[in-house]
């Protein structure tokens, strides 16, 4: 198997990836869905880490410092920078943002690596689904330095249409923010699994493909 047969598989095992029905935020009805909940141990953060690492070097994104949005983001972006060190052989920073400004000891927005000028920031992120939180990392990003941000990574692409455009979250991002998403893989990818026998669940194909079809972004 390739990575990311590995990772979809490595998906359903950690029951990660669910098939069935299910309401999302956005109010519609899906036939599978993702909980990056269901992360608990350190192996599995470890091998996580390992699958955003390869989506970095398989698609030559250049990276000095990985950035991983609070909270969900961090352990995300730490893991895949051990990856990159263990498997790669490359040493990247990594750096967090607070919630809240820190007003005693060394103070500041970010925790680790702190961006400097012409500094390449990957943004590492599980899912996304509207592109909220890459809209309220970039200001902070940006004001801090003058960084170069040369791609965001997430998980999955579910490749469907925002609720208010006819691109998908992914595709905002590059037309309106000028940041390229990487994901380890696609929604095709998952059923292209499902069809191959990576992992079970073949006879919820007919239902994601239908899934797309109604809400699916042209791609």
């Amino acid at each position: 198997m390739n990575y990311k047969e590995q990772f979809i598989r490595f998906l359903a095992e950690c029951g990660v990836l669910k098939f069935g029905s299910f309401k999302l935020k956005s109010g519609r009805i899906a036939p599978y869905f993702l909980n990056a909940g269901e992360y608990k141990t350190g192996a599995q953060i470890r091998r996580l880490g390992e699958f955003y690492a390869d989506c970095i070097v398989e698609n030559g994104i250049p990276v000095q410092t990985l950035f991983g949005p609070a909270y969900k983001g961090i352990p995300l972006a730490i893991s895949a920078a051990v990856a990159l060190c263990e498997k790669y052989g490359k040493d990247v920073g990594f750096c967090f943002d607070r919630k809240e400004v820190k007003d005693h000891g060394e103070g500041g927005v970010f925790v680790g690596t702190q961006p400097k000028d012409g500094d390449k920031v990957v943004i590492i992120e599980d899912v996304m689904t509207s592109g909220k939180a890459l809209k309220e990392v970039l200001p902070k990003l940006r004001g801090a330095a003058k960084v170069d941000i040369s791609g965001m990574v997430i998980t999955v692409d579910r490749m469907e249409k925002a609720l208010d455009s006819e691109r998908s979250a992914v595709q905002q991002a590059y037309a309106e923010e000028g940041v390229r998403v990487y994901s380890i893989v696609t929604i095709e990818d998952i059923i292209a699994a499902l069809e191959g026998g990576i992992i079970e669940g073949k006879e919820h194909v007919s239902a994601i493909r239908a899934y797309l079809a109604q809400y699916g972004a042209n791609y």
